[in-house]
């Protein structure tokens, strides 16, 4: 496989340049996925962009989504940036084991969200109408089912860009899964 090496700052654009400062800036550095997005003039803004546009799941909700998406893909990448990013919103390890395997029973809202994104994950979209019923009985509404699956979009995004570049995980590996 031919490697792509991830860029330095100064190996991209000036629009990217900026948004590599914002990034060290906010996060302490440039994670590798995102100044691989800089390898395109446009890819990184427009990601940034999509990945902060305002949605009504946020929070917990929000990496559950990226926590099951990225397993169903089998992200390392993202399982590894994700796992911290769940614990630092509160998931306990246990809990993020859990997600990940597409359930969170120690929360009735969390856990038809996480049976809801495995699902709609692995058919590629084609979800289960009894899931999608108890997502909405969990008081999930219609608004946070199409935001829920933008952010499935967002996170398959990323999935696929580390899928297909592979570039170095910069970030402690997330735990293996086991049965």
């Amino acid at each position: 496989m031919t490697t792509i090496q991830v860029p330095t700052r100064d190996q991209v654009s000036p629009a990217n340049q900026a948004y590599f400062d914002t990034l060290k800036k906010g996060l302490g550095m440039v994670p590798n996925l995102y100044a691989t997005l800089a390898l395109s003039e446009n890819a990184l803004g427009n990601y940034l962009a999509f990945q902060n546009a305002k949605s009504s799941i946020t929070g917990k909700a929000r990496e559950v989504v990226n926590l099951v998406v990225s397993q169903v893909n089998a992200c390392a990448y993202c399982l590894a940036a994700h796992t911290i990013i769940g614990g630092m919103v509160g998931f306990t390890p246990e809990q993020i084991l859990e997600i990940r395997r597409g359930s969170a029973r120690f929360e009735a809202r969390l856990d038809a969200l996480a049976r809801l994104v495995k699902n709609i994950a692995s058919e590629r979209g084609h979800a289960d109408p009894a899931l999608v019923q108890a997502f909405f009985d969990a008081g999930w509404t219609p608004e946070n089912l199409v935001d829920v699956i933008v952010v499935i979009g967002d996170k398959t995004v990323t999935n696929y860009l580390h899928g297909a570049t592979q570039v170095p995980v910069d970030f402690p590996a997330a735990p293996a899964l086991t049965n």
